[in-house]
C-alpha cells in the first residue's frame, strides 16, 4: 500500500496494515459484520465490560501474528518460508469470521460449527472470496486449508491454530482487559522474542519457557474465572433453552407471531451464506425481545428472563445425586415449571494444555529448542505444565428458577435446604 493504515488497539496499542489485500479483506462486509458479534457471547450479563467483538479480536489476532513474522523476517530465519507470509496473515484476520450470533449456543442447537461456515465464506459467492481470489484462483482455497488445519505445512497452521497461537495470545489478553481481571495476563512481548521456526515447527527457545508457562497458567485461570463463570453459565442455559424450545416449536408446526428470515432456514438447516450473513447479535436480540410476546408462555418467559437478566440460581455440589436430581425435577413440575425448559446440571471441564502423544495430530504440542539436546516437548520439563495438562473437571452446577422455592410447601423447602446445605 502506498501509505500504511494504523488502528488504535487497547491491547496491542497500534495494528498496522500495509497489504493491499489485508485491507480489502477488512472492509468487505463479511468481516465488517464481526464488529455485531461480541468475542465472549454471555459474559456481558457477568463482566459488564465484556462488550468487545470479534472485530477488534480478529485483528489483534492478525496483529500477533503481523509480529511473529516480522520478527522471523528480520532475524532472517532460514526455516520460516516467506512466501507463506500473506496466506497466513490473512488466515489470521478471518479464522473468526463463521463465528454466528452468541456462538456456541446456536450452535449446540441447531449443529452448526462456526469453522465450517468461517470456510464456507472463504470459498463460496462472496466478497471475502472475490478479495481473495484476486491474489490467485488458488487461494482462498489455501487460506481456508490453514484455518481447517489440512494446510501442507505445519509451520503455518501453528501460528494460526495451535496451543501457541496468535489466537489464544490475543484473546487472553483482550478478554482480561474488557473483563477487568488481571488473571489472563502474560509476557507477550518476551514470548514473541523467543518464539522461532525450526525444521517445520514453530517452537520455543527454552530460555523462554516461564514466560510460556505463565502464558499457560493466565489461559487455566481465564477459563475457571472468566469463561466458566457460574453466572455466565447460566445465561447460556437460559440461551440454549430459548432456542431448543423454539426449535421444537417450529418442528410441532406452531404459529409463531414472529419470525423473520432466515430464522425458517436456521430452523430447517438450510442457510446459504447470504443467509448466515443476516444472523448476528443485532438481530437475534431483536427476535428474541419480540418472542417475549410470543403466545407460548415457555418461550416468552426464557426470552424475558435472557432480556432482562433474571437468570436462573444455581447450587455447587460435588458430585450429582440421580435421587436428589429426580425429586428436584419434580419439584419443580409441582410449582407449574417444565424440567426440560428449566433445568440444567453443568459440569464445566477444561484441557489446558494436551500433552503430545505419539500419532496425535488435533493439538500441535508446545515445543523447546535447546541447541544442545534439540526439541523436547514442554510438559517434559516443566512441572507447572503437567500439573494443568489433561482433563479438569469443576465442580457440578444445578441450575434452577428463584421462584421455585417461594412456590414449594415447606416440607419440600426444609427437604431442598436439608439437601443442598442452605
Amino acid at each position: 500500500m502506498k501509505e500504511e493504515k494504523v488502528f488504535k488497539d487497547p491491547v496491542h496499542k497500534y495494528i498496522y496494515v500495509d497489504d493491499e489485500v489485508i485491507w480489502n479483506l477488512i472492509n468487505t462486509k463479511e468481516f465488517q459484520r464481526l464488529r455485531r458479534i461480541r468475542q465472549l457471547g454471555t459474559s456481558f450479563l457477568t463482566f459488564h465490560g465484556a462488550e468487545h467483538s470479534r472485530f477488534s479480536h480478529s485483528l489483534g489476532v492478525y496483529e500477533v501474528t503481523r509480529k511473529i513474522i516480522s520478527q522471523f523476517e528480520r532475524n532472517g530465519y532460514e526455516d520460516w518460508p516467506q512466501e507463506e507470509r500473506l496466506v497466513c496473515l490473512c488466515a489470521a484476520l478471518l479464522h473468526d469470521i463463521g463465528h454466528g450470533p452468541f456462538s456456541h449456543s446456536v450452535e449446540r442447537v441447531f449443529g452448526t460449527h462456526h469453522e465450517d461456515w468461517t470456510c464456507r465464506m472463504l470459498l463460496e459467492d462472496t466478497e471475502v472470496h472475490a478479495v481473495l481470489a484476486q491474489v490467485s484462483p488458488h487461494f482462498p482455497q489455501s487460506v481456508a486449508s490453514v484455518i481447517s488445519k489440512t494446510y501442507p505445512r505445519e509451520v503455518v497452521v501453528a501460528l494460526v491454530s495451535s496451543q501457541l497461537d496468535a489466537d489464544r495470545m490475543d484473546y487472553l489478553l483482550r478478554d482480561a482487559y474488557f473483563t477487568g481481571v488481571n488473571y489472563g495476563t502474560f509476557d507477550l512481548e518476551r514470548i514473541l522474542r523467543v518464539v522461532r521456526p525450526y525444521k517445520g515447527h514453530i517452537v520455543v527457545k527454552e530460555s523462554g519457557m516461564h514466560a510460556v508457562e505463565d502464558y499457560l497458567m493466565s489461559r487455566y485461570q481465564m477459563h475457571w474465572q472468566v469463561y466458566f463463570h457460574p453466572v455466565t453459565r447460566s445465561a447460556e442455559v437460559i440461551l440454549n433453552k430459548i432456542f431448543e424450545r423454539a426449535h421444537a416449536l417450529y418442528e410441532e408446526g406452531y404459529s409463531f407471531g414472529f419470525m423473520l428470515h432466515p430464522l425458517d432456514k436456521l430452523f430447517c438447516k438450510k442457510l446459504t451464506s447470504a443467509d448466515y450473513f443476516l444472523l448476528d447479535e443485532s438481530f437475534m436480540q431483536t427476535v428474541l425481545m419480540c418472542w417475549t410476546q410470543e403466545q407460548d408462555e415457555i418461550l416468552a418467559d426464557l426470552c424475558n428472563r435472557f432480556l432482562h437478566r433474571k437468570l436462573f440460581k444455581f447450587i455447587t455440589i460435588d458430585q450429582p445425586n440421580n435421587e436428589v436430581l429426580n425429586l428436584m425435577q419434580e419439584m419443580l413440575e409441582e410449582c407449574g415449571f417444565d424440567p426440560a425448559y428449566y433445568f440444567e446440571v453443568d459440569f464445566p471441564s477444561d484441557l489446558s494444555y494436551d500433552i503430545y502423544r505419539p500419532g496425535q495430530t488435533e493439538k500441535l504440542p508446545i515445543l523447546l529448542l535447546n541447541e544442545v539436546n534439540g526439541l523436547t516437548e514442554i510438559s517434559e520439563k516443566s512441572e507447572i505444565v503437567r500439573s494443568i495438562s489433561g482433563l479438569h473437571m469443576g465442580k457440578c452446577h444445578i441450575y434452577y428458577p428463584e421462584e421455585m422455592l417461594a412456590r414449594i410447601d415447606e416440607h419440600r423447602r426444609k427437604q431442598f435446604q436439608e439437601w443442598f446445605g442452605i
